[in-house]
């Protein structure tokens, strides 16, 4: 089980109202990470990265779907 939950912030920046309130989440998520340890910086960063990769395959199935039609 991952320990950081980055769909969270995911949603909350693609139902953001404008651009400041999009800035305004990452500063969040930058402020929650330098507050972390180096330990769960390392973990926070691994869980990132598989995060990304599995949005942006499911991105790429939908888009494959999409585009067989």
């Amino acid at each position: 089980m991952n320990k950081f939950d980055f769909k969270k912030y995911h949603i909350k920046a693609m139902n953001a109202q404008n651009e400041e309130e999009k800035a305004n989440i990452n500063l969040e998520l930058k402020e929650y990470y330098a507050s972390l340890s180096e330990e769960d910086k390392k973990i926070f960063n691994e869980e990132l990265q598989s995060f990304l990769i599995k949005e942006m395959a499911n991105i790429k199935s939908v888009y494959n779907g999409a585009s067989q039609n």
